[in-house]
């Protein structure tokens, strides 16, 4: 995997995945940026809450469940010194389908949590406390 980051101007840089999708990240107008794209840190919660959604819905729907929608919500808690890395991160999934059963909710969530979600395993295992929820709704 490989991905590239150009500075554009100020504190804007455009990244560009290794499979060509590119992304504009920029700070904030008091740090030199011009805010015309999501912050570092937030493109790694953005990252990870992709991640782990992506096994979510892969697991429910390998299990023929009927969902209709999913979204992930995360909250960050980052550390008051530099350097400023997360210390908390939680994930609420509000999984939205027909007779969902709430038995494979949780389980597609453990699993992800505990076995398939490269990136927050690896951010847990780097002192990260990683808690996940879960909501559902009948349509």
């Amino acid at each position: 995997m490989k991905a590239s980051v150009k500075w554009t101007d100020g504190r804007q840089f455009v990244a560009e995945s290794g499979s060509g999708h590119s992304v504009v990240i920029d700070g904030p107008p008091d740090h030199g940026g011009r805010n015309t794209g999501p912050r570092p840190m937030e493109m790694l919660l953005m990252g990870m809450g992709a991640c782990t959604s992506f096994d979510v819905l892969e697991i429910l729907e390998k299990s023929r469940a009927p969902v209709s929608d999913c979204v992930a919500t995360i909250e960050a808690e980052r550390a008051d010194a530099v350097p400023a890395v997360f210390t908390k991160i939680h994930i609420h999934f509000t999984v939205s389908g027909r007779n969902l059963k709430e038995s494979q909710v949780k389980r597609a969530v453990e699993l992800s949590a505990e076995k398939y979600c490269s990136a927050s395993i690896m951010l847990a295992k780097g002192g990260v406390a990683v808690t996940h929820s879960y909501s559902i709704i009948d349509d």
